[in-house]
């Protein structure tokens, strides 16, 4: 199988697609949305308590248990107002659709996060 990337625009389906292979996930659907500031920041106030605008947001659904059907990922949310490099907002959210944490991790997610980074660029 290969992932969905239907609701990805086109210019980061390499990136979903490094990071997805780098992480270990040959299946699934996900999407990319790209909004305006006050969008990330009414999404960030809503579902993390935290009332500002951010860079990225990752919304996961299906985190690898049992399921009927093609596994769903969820969706990425970026603000590129409020990123340094949204293709690197893009594989850090895609990244925490799979299941990385760098807030509860030792640095694992971002040294993956960097490799696929290097990757593209190479």
């Amino acid at each position: 199988m290969s992932p969905d990337l239907e609701d990805v625009p086109a210019e980061f389906r390499p990136a979903v697609t490094a990071a997805l292979k780098e992480a270990g996930v040959e299946d699934g659907h996900l999407a990319i949305e790209i909004v305006a500031a006050d969008r990330i920041h009414e999404l960030n106030r809503e579902f993390r308590d935290r009332d500002k605008p951010t860079d990225v947001l990752s919304f996961p659904v299906d985190e690898g248990g049992p399921s009927v059907g093609p596994r769903e990922l969820g969706d990425v949310v970026v603000c590129p107002e409020h990123c340094t490099d949204v293709t690197e907002a893009v594989v850090h959210g895609v990244l925490h659709l799979c299941g990385h944490d760098h807030e509860a991790d030792s640095g694992e997610m971002f040294k993956l996060q960097d490799r696929v980074l290097a990757g593209l660029d190479g």
